[in-house]
């Protein structure tokens, strides 16, 4: 007497392959890992001077900002002048395609700014920006 196996052949064959779609998902992982920015912010909100030939940079990495009272911030801590150097080493060791853009606010005293540059210079990199907003006509 033979068996009656309540599913046919048909229900066998009927499994889900996963493989698409993980494959899918971890592509779509690595896309979003490259594609991510790795902005690191300084934390402070300045009010920047104005200049008639600002020019708007898609992209800066390493954000320095200084208050008017002098403070200097990066990624949203206050730090030392004498620490500018190393965060700025690291934080561009970190993406060395990153630019530096340094926000001072209009008020900030010009010996911090010269100080915080020459310290960015220090730690390797010539091509730092100071930010401005463009004048309006």
């Amino acid at each position: 007497m033979r068996r009656k196996n309540s599913r046919s052949s048909a229900d066998k064959n009927a499994e889900l392959d996963m493989t698409p779609m993980l494959d899918i998902v971890f592509i779509m992982l690595i896309f979003f890992i490259v594609t991510s920015s790795s902005i690191k912010e300084s934390g402070l909100d300045v009010n920047r001077p104005q200049a008639k030939t600002a020019e708007k940079l898609e992209q800066a990495h390493i954000i320095v900002a200084i208050s008017p009272a002098g403070e200097i911030w990066i990624d949203k801590k206050v730090i030392d002048i004498r620490a500018v150097r190393a965060n700025v080493a690291r934080l561009h060791a970190e993406n060395p395609l990153g630019s530096v853009v340094i926000t001072a606010d209009r008020e900030a005293k010009t010996h911090v700014l010269v100080s915080v540059m020459d310290q960015i210079r220090l730690a390797g990199i010539n091509n730092a920006s100071i930010a401005t907003e463009a004048e309006s006509q």
